[in-house]
C-alpha cells in the first residue's frame, strides 16, 4: 500500500498566489511555488504539470471564490427585486482584500497576455451577464448598473484608483439607482 497524500491542493494555490503577488505571474516558477508552500517541487509537479496549468488553478480559483462570494451575499439580501446585480453591488461595499491586490493585478497582466487563461474569465462573465439580465425587472438598468460596478471594481483592482470610503459608497449608491432604470 502506497503513502497517502497529505499535501493539500489549496496549500499549493496559496502558495502560488504568494509568488504570483510577489515576483507576478510571468516570473513565477514551480521551484518558488514550492519553496513557499514548504513542499518539493515534484509535489505541485505531481498536481499542476506545468506554470501555466497552476497560474491557470489559480485564475479557476479567484473565480470561483468570487462567485461565492457575491452568491453568498446575494443570498443574505433575501427577496429582492433585481438579485443578480443587487447582490453584486452589495458585494462590492467590501473592496478587495488588501492582501490580494498584488495578485489580482499581476494575475490581470497574466490575463492579457495569455488567450487560454483569458477564457475562463470570458465565460464567467458571460455567464454573469447572462444572470443580471435574466434576474433584472429592468435589465438595461442592470445591464449599465453591472458595467459601472465592473468599472469601479476593475479600477481598483488595476491598482489605478481608490475611491476613498465616503465617496465610493457614494458611488455604489448611484450604481444602484442605475439598477431601475429603464
Amino acid at each position: 500500500m502506497g503513502r497517502k497524500r497529505v499535501i493539500d491542493q489549496e496549500q499549493i494555490l496559496d502558495a502560488a498566489e504568494k509568488v504570483v503577488a510577489r515576483d507576478g505571474a510571468a516570473r513565477l516558477t514551480l521551484e518558488a511555488v514550492a519553496e513557499v508552500a514548504g513542499i518539493s517541487k515534484a509535489s505541485v509537479l505531481y498536481d499542476y504539470k506545468s506554470k501555466q496549468a497552476l497560474i491557470a488553478a489559480v485564475v479557476e480559483r479567484a473565480v470561483r471564490n468570487d462567485n461565492a462570494f457575491n452568491a453568498s451575499v446575494t443570498a443574505s439580501l433575501g427577496e429582492v427585486g433585481s438579485p443578480a446585480i443587487r447582490g453584486r453591488i452589495a458585494a462590492a461595499a467590501q473592496p478587495l482584500p488588501e492582501e490580494f491586490r498584488a495578485t489580482a493585478l499581476n494575475l490581470c497582466a497574466a490575463l492579457a497576455q495569455d488567450r487560454e487563461l483569458r477564457a475562463t474569465v470570458q465565460d464567467n462573465q458571460a455567464a454573469i451577464v447572462k444572470q443580471v439580465l435574466d434576474t433584472a425587472e429592468y435589465p438595461r438598468g442592470a445591464l449599465l448598473a453591472y458595467l459601472a460596478l465592473e468599472g469601479l471594481k476593475l479600477l481598483e483592482a488595476m491598482d489605478l484608483y481608490h475611491f476613498p470610503a465616503r465617496q465610493r459608497k457614494q458611488v455604489l449608491a448611484d450604481i444602484g439607482a442605475l439598477v431601475e432604470a429603464k
